[in-house]
């Protein structure tokens, strides 16, 4: 069987839930072989091996977290040279979307981003996305070279699946251009406890309709009372109410959770561009003529401040 490299995100060797999906999706097309970079990649070995991956490739050198992507492109990519795979699959972050896009211009591969499913073709992986504001939905798959596909967080479960994930060193020569950009400092960003936005399972939205920074608090006890990320229209983080870096829509985020509840959102088209690939979507609006409603499977047409404190009592007492 083929196989497919799958770029390994991790934290000091903590691998991150999307790179456990990824492998997921690999095993449908074919043999996953992660590639795990950095400061405690060796560490990864463990967890990778437990989901499916039959061989990791590692590297710890410092260039990796002194400069910015190159480094990490030329790793990939003397991976790929190694392996020659059928694929590679990258998490639709930021930053791995600048590395898959900076390697299939090197290897002269068709590229895929945002994926939200994955399966074997005759031709070759076929990518599920969401187009066009995700009014569309399309099939796709790359026509020339390796495709090197990017897959949205949430898109497949995770899937335990024991296999050898024998360690090796990976040799990576670095280009004149791995170290044209360094990085100068870095700041912590401020843990609040919950799960990373684009990464969390179930993600609680307040907009307009919360009317003030300080009505926030009610959409985060209703998140604490589910473990969920706390999300905001462009409209709630415009008006100052909640930091842009929670911001869901098509200048924001993009999420795709399990479930995702709309609270005083009304549903325009900015805001569903980010969220409309949530597997169940509930809103709370008291306005029933309010466009959010054509897109939910559940909806309550209600004042959220009567709504909402009401479910998260009812989700605590449940809980207790």
């Amino acid at each position: 069987m083929a196989e497919v490299l799958v770029y390994v995100d991790h934290v000091d060797g903590a691998v991150r839930k999307p790179t456990l999906e990824l492998l997921t999706l690999a095993r449908r097309i074919g043999e996953p072989v992660a590639v795990a970079l950095g400061n405690g990649a060796a560490d990864t070995a463990a967890v990778l091996a437990e989901h499916g991956a039959v061989k990791v490739l590692t590297a710890e050198a410092p260039e990796f977290a002194e400069y910015l992507v190159v480094p990490k492109v030329d790793a990939l990519q003397a991976a790929f040279d190694a392996v020659s795979p059928a694929a590679v699959l990258l998490s639709s972050s930021a930053e791995a979307k600048e590395i898959a896009a900076r390697l299939a211009v090197r290897i002269g591969s068709g590229i895929i981003t945002d994926a939200v499913d994955l399966e074997a073709g005759d031709q070759g992986p076929v990518a599920t996305q969401s187009a066009f504001a995700a009014s569309y939905t399309t099939k796709s798959r790359v026509s020339k070279g390796v495709p090197v596909i990017t897959v949205k967080p949430n898109s497949a479960p995770v899937e335990a699946a024991s296999a050898a994930g024998a360690v090796e060193t990976l040799a990576v020569t670095f280009s004149a251009q791995a170290t044209g950009t360094k990085v100068l400092s870095r700041t912590p960003r401020e843990s609040t406890g919950r799960p990373e936005l684009t990464e969390a399972a179930i993600v609680v939205s307040g907009g307009r309709g919360v009317n003030g920074a300080e009505n926030f608090a009610v959409i985060e006890a209703l998140a604490d009372s589910l473990g969920a990320a706390v999300g905001a229209s462009r409209a709630a983080v415009d008006a100052g109410w909640y930091p842009h870096t929670n911001q869901v829509g098509q200048t924001g985020k993009s999420v795709s959770p399990q479930l995702y509840i709309a609270n005083g959102i009304s549903g325009a088209i900015q805001h569903r561009a980010g969220m409309q690939t949530s597997k169940t979507i509930v809103a709370v609006n008291k306005d029933a003529e309010a466009p959010i409603f054509d897109l939910v499977d559940y909806g309550v047409v209600g004042d959220l401040f009567d709504v909402v404190p009401q479910l998260t009592e009812e989700i605590n007492t449940r809980k207790g």
